[in-house]
């Protein structure tokens, strides 16, 4: 095996023209021992020949897998069995494998035979199995590699959801950001009934469509609770979560909401393969209308630990999100989305005539901060002129009206003078700034000592100053007076959104 592990790294590295023209002719050359001691070729050619974008080549090398399945070495037949599903296989390759399947005799061999034709199979394989000709291959593994070539799937945010069907959804985000989420739902389908860490429970008032939902920008998903099991560590806890993902609003919702066969993936925190395996092959025995298909489905199965035990939410994979219809790109380290709309929310009441982002990145704050109106003209500035640039194209693409977008590449201390802020200016500085983690900032203290000096210059009377403060750092001898601060949650680390006020 190591010798194996050896060979196939040497390979690998290999160009896939190469492999072909040369590994190839000499591994078929080779008898009994010595060809079984190259197998690692085969594993090569199924991972560089399947990567280049060469289709001959491609097909030079699927059609050497399939002869290798007739080939008289177990060892080979099975490397050759486990490299085929890399490439776009279709029915020759699925009937070479079922061919070696039948006549088999050596259980590892139809273990990864079967798991090939898991991947590549498609009516002969369930014909086999049906026939009794086979009991090693999942039918629900082939019928989601079947949906999956199909066509694509989503979820589909127009249809209307009964308001019986789901009456209670669960809208997450970030730790401390839940009073926005809960304050946005005002006018919505939505009625706040519990407030979480991370978490604002909501009954539904009447029928809704997810793209409804998904006119409230401050929560991060949303999802339909399906039950809570009391006791995940218990051996009774697969059968329980089968039943939930089988059970009758979880089945109805899905093949409600989905557009192509209804497929859905299961998060399960430290849960094998094998675990989750057992799971999905329970629920497909209870509801046989909805696949388990990790690769490409439209749903979640969230399983999600609280102090009742492990509640079970299905989630739908709204992608694209319709809030970021003008998020044309990102930039590293740029704004969770919900977090823009949070800190855009913040300032709503106030002048918001003139705003600045001094760090702009992409550009989420001005965005969202225009679209809730009351905007005449939007400055952003940042050190990193492609920021710049995408910050401009995602702000026209929003195309807010009357809003006047500016955008340009400086040192936001030069940015008074360079983009024309003057002292008493600019009614809102609203920005996600560097919080030295994903980007190394040299001197982070200066940094904000700065950002509160320049803002207190160029904010009018009454101004305010909208903020993700990563230190415990505040503006003295400034006029800013602190009005607002909540620790929220940055993906593991807290920091303070805060507001100051210019007076």
């Amino acid at each position: 095996m190591r010798s194996d592990h050896e060979l196939y790294r040497q390979l690998r590295a290999l160009p896939a023209g190469l492999l072909l023209a040369e590994e190839v002719p000499a591994f078929d050359r080779l008898l009994g021992r010595e060809r079984v001691a190259r197998v690692a070729l085969i594993r090569a050619v199924g991972t560089v020949v399947s990567a280049c974008r060469d289709e001959r080549l491609k097909d030079a090398a699927r059609d050497w897998l399939r002869s290798l399945m007739k080939d008289p070495e177990e060892k080979v037949r099975r490397y050759a069995a486990a490299a085929l599903p890399k490439f776009a296989s279709g029915a020759a390759e699925e009937s070479a494998i079922l061919d070696a399947l039948k006549v088999s005799g050596e259980e590892r061999e139809r273990r990864r035979l079967a798991e090939a034709l898991e991947k590549v199979g498609g009516e002969a394989t369930l014909r086999a199995v049906a026939a009794g000709e086979t009991s090693e291959v999942s039918v629900r593994k082939v019928k989601a590699g079947m949906a999956r070539k199909s066509g694509g799937v989503s979820a589909r945010i127009d249809v209307r959801i009964p308001f019986r069907l789901g009456s209670m959804v669960h809208l997450r985000c970030r730790r401390g950001l839940e009073s926005f989420v809960a304050e946005e739902m005002s006018g919505s389908p939505f009625k706040v009934r519990e407030v979480r860490a991370g978490c604002v429970i909501a009954d539904v008032t009447r029928e809704f469509s997810l793209a409804e939902a998904h006119a409230l920008r401050c929560f991060d998903t949303l999802s339909f609770p399906l039950g809570v099991i009391r006791n995940p560590g218990a051996p009774s806890a697969v059968d329980e979560l089968a039943a939930l993902i089988a059970s009758a609003s979880s089945v109805r919702l899905m093949e409600l909401l989905t557009a192509g066969a209804p497929r859905y993936r299961l998060s399960l925190d430290g849960a094998s393969a094998k675990v989750i395996d057992r799971i999905a092959e329970r629920a497909y025995a209870l509801a046989p209308s909805v696949l388990n298909d990790p690769k490409s489905a439209a749903w979640t199965i969230d399983v999600i630990s609280s102090p009742l035990g492990a509640g079970v939410e299905l989630r739908p994979r709204v992608s694209p999100d319709p809030r970021m219809h003008y998020r044309t790109a990102a930039v590293d380290a740029a704004s969770h989305p919900p977090l823009a709309a949070c800190l855009a929310r913040v300032s709503l009441g106030t002048d918001a005539e003139v705003i600045w982002d001094p760090f702009c990145g992409s550009g989420l704050e001005l965005v969202e901060r225009a679209m809730l109106g009351g905007v005449r003209r939007a400055v952003g500035t940042d050190i990193d002129p492609a920021a710049v640039a995408l910050a401009r194209a995602n702000f026209d693409a929003a195309a807010v009206r009357d809003v006047t977008g500016e955008f340009i590449a400086c040192d936001f201390r030069d940015a008074p003078l360079k983009v024309g802020l003057g002292r008493g200016s600019v009614s809102l500085v609203i920005s996600n700034p560097p919080l030295g983690r994903r980007v190394r900032v040299p001197n982070l203290h200066g940094l904000f000592a700065d950002l509160f000096k320049v803002s207190a210059e160029v904010l009018r009377p009454g101004g305010l100053l909208v903020f993700v403060n990563p230190l415990r750092l505040e503006p003295e001898g400034l006029p800013l007076r602190l009005e607002h601060r909540r620790t929220v949650d940055l993906g593991g680390y807290d920091c303070r959104l805060e507001v100051y006020r210019r007076v």
